[in-house]
């Protein structure tokens, strides 16, 4: 395992707040010393409080996820003043997000007895329209993407129990303020809630409002409470930026049932009802089988035989069953192999796993060979949801149609497979999937998926640029851009939305800002069928020439001689690769050989 793997291990849950406060700025220094292609992002944090620890931090949690993150930061409870009327210095920094942090200490006033019901709402709507007043016109001037804390509950109730249910009390309040803020944040894109209400109830309400540090430093928690603050808002941040892992690849004895199949047999293995252990076990695999349904990908990495291993998920009382997985690696290989194999047949990268395993054995080969892969340090079964969940892995910001078929994907993709075996002519091969794509500017129900599918593709992208939702927004709503976005079906199934071409118009000139595609459907021509749409448009839009970017990153080699495959011309090209192509519009001969059948 490298230093650096190491270093990030110690940046997520379970956290040493001392030392994480401490030695920030050294990890600050190991973390940028990476040499990787760093996403880049404008972040302003607008507070009610003091939040420098808290830039600092979020700082080295961004960073760990290749993240490089600038800072505006507000004045000491500006927030309000900076979001509506704005600074020449906001202004000229531009944000790409904008974290508001502010918290029960913000509240304006607070209902009392004196107060009737009338103006206990009155108090509650004048609340959330000074948030929302901040909201709309950050949305407005910035166009930017918006996170907000929701409100964590005082640490006292003047009315005891009743204070959670009584329309005066401080608990009912944050309750009801709350649940305004949910609603919009259910109606409005590129919004999402930092939810500082779980964790300052996981921390503990008694330790999280730390006296001393707000009476002399107007911190509004606890300052070993940032560090795990600050990594949630990280969590949000990567998941808009598409940093988020994709698959689990899960252990099977001791990790979905209890006990060792081959030795104890399938009639004996813990699963179900009938002791503790075993309510463990279906309780653990039932939270694996949610994952699924918001489109992480299942598969097994396990020492067994294949049948004995089919016996076992077949259990009456597992949840899980085989046809709930991509793929079942179950063999007597290493199980950082199997990994890699997992990896390929999905064709994602081994860090875009979670590898869940009993055995810290298992769970050791698998870190210093593939150590960007997520390996939760699992103990007891009863603990190995907590410990999963609190890693942030699979962070959710966004939920398509995509991410809920993924699973019936990615068999899909295994059937091909299987067909391609049984042809010697690829072309032949390509001609038994009754291929039909539907190739067309970019639709409001697409858009979602668009922003998603350009932070996730890595191999097939030639800009590697990442959108997030408000800018593809930005870029749907305007004239400036031709816009494609391609889906492609087949016998086996739809393979939805992968590929999507986005360029800027300047006179008779388009540049291509981005080119992405699944690499699912590589080598079915698929490519060619969208630049040959693209080029249909700018002769339709009188754009002479297409001018193409190569930028090079680890990942994304498979492109580089795209635009030369196209018949574009080199035009320039730096030491580190970076490349500029030229491509005359009137000349372009199509290139896709392969589909007929395409709808625009």
């Amino acid at each position: 395992m490298s230093e650096i793997s190491e270093l990030i291990a110690t940046l997520r849950p379970p956290f040493d707040n001392d030392r994480l406060l401490r030695k920030k700025k050294s990890i600050k220094r190991q973390l940028l010393e990476q040499d990787i292609n760093w996403v880049e992002k404008k972040i302003a944090i607008l507070t009610g409080s003091t939040a420098n620890e808290i830039m600092d931090q979020l700082e080295i949690s961004l960073l760990s996820y290749g993240i490089k993150p600038s800072f505006y930061l507000s004045e000491y409870n500006k927030y309000f003043e900076d979001a509506v009327f704005g600074t020449p210095e906001l202004d000229e920094f531009a944000p790409d997000i904008v974290f508001i942090f502010t918290t029960s200490r913000n509240v304006l006033a607070w209902p009392n007895y004196a107060c009737n019901d009338a103006d206990c709402e009155e108090l509650l709507n004048s609340q959330f329209m000074h948030l929302k007043q901040c909201w709309e016109a950050l949305r407005a001037r910035y166009g930017c993407t918006i996170i907000q804390n929701n409100f964590d509950r005082p640490w006292y109730r003047l009315l005891g129990n009743k204070d959670i249910y009584d329309v005066h009390g401080k608990s009912n309040f944050i309750y009801k303020l709350n649940g305004k803020i949910y609603d919009y944040a259910n109606t409005v894109d590129n919004f999402y809630i930092n939810d500082i209400d779980y964790l300052a109830s996981s921390y503990g309400l008694a330790n999280w409002h730390n006296f001393d540090m707000w009476y002399l430093y107007k911190y509004a928690l606890d300052l070993k409470a940032i560090p795990a603050l600050a990594f949630n808002v990280a969590n949000i941040i990567k998941a808009i930026y598409g940093k988020n892992k994709k698959a689990f690849a899960l252990d099977l004895d001791n990790t979905l049932w209890g006990g060792v199949i081959s030795e104890d047999g399938v009639n004996n293995i813990e699963i179900g009802n009938e002791t503790q252990k075993a309510e463990a076990y279906k309780e653990f695999q039932e939270y694996i089988s949610e994952h699924k349904n918001l489109g992480i990908v299942l598969t097994v990495d396990s020492k067994n035989d294949m049948e004995i291993a089919l016996e076992g998920l077949n259990h009456p009382d597992s949840t899980l069953t085989p046809n709930d997985f991509a793929v079942i690696k179950a063999n007597w290989e290493p199980k950082d192999v199997n990994l890699v194999e997992i990896a390929k047949d999905l064709n994602i990268g081994a860090d875009a796993i979670v590898f869940v395993d009993d055995n810290p054995f298992e769970r050791n080969i698998v870190k210093s060979t593939l150590p960007d892969a997520g390996i939760p340090e699992v103990g007891e079964v009863g603990t190995f949801i907590s410990t999963i969940d609190s890693q942030g892995y699979f962070e959710t910001v966004s939920i398509t149609k995509e991410d809920i078929e993924k699973n019936q994907m990615f068999k899909e993709q295994t059937m091909r497979k299987q067909a391609e075996a049984t042809f010697t002519d690829y072309n032949k091969y390509l001609e038994s999937l009754n291929m039909v794509a539907t190739i067309s500017d970019f639709a409001p129900e697409y858009l979602q998926r668009i922003a998603q599918l350009t932070n996730k593709s890595n191999q097939f992208n030639v800009t590697t640029k990442r959108y997030s939702q408000a800018e593809i927004d930005e870029v749907y709503n305007s004239d400036e851009y031709i816009r494609l976005a391609g889906r492609l079906e087949d016998k086996f199934g739809d393979n939805g939305l992968v590929s999507v071409m986005i360029g800027k118009k300047k006179q008779q000139e388009l540049h291509m800002d981005l080119w992405i595609m699944s690499c699912r459907v590589l080598k079915r021509d698929f490519e060619y069928a969208m630049f040959d749409s693209l080029v249909e448009e700018c002769r339709k839009q009188g754009i002479e020439k297409i001018v193409g970017y190569y930028y090079p990153t680890p990942k994304n080699s498979m492109v580089k001689n795209l635009y030369q495959s196209v018949g574009a011309v080199l035009r320039c090209e730096d030491a580190d690769g970076n490349a500029v192509w030229n491509l005359d519009v009137s000349t372009y001969v199509n290139k896709n050989k392969v589909l007929n059948d395409i709808r625009r």
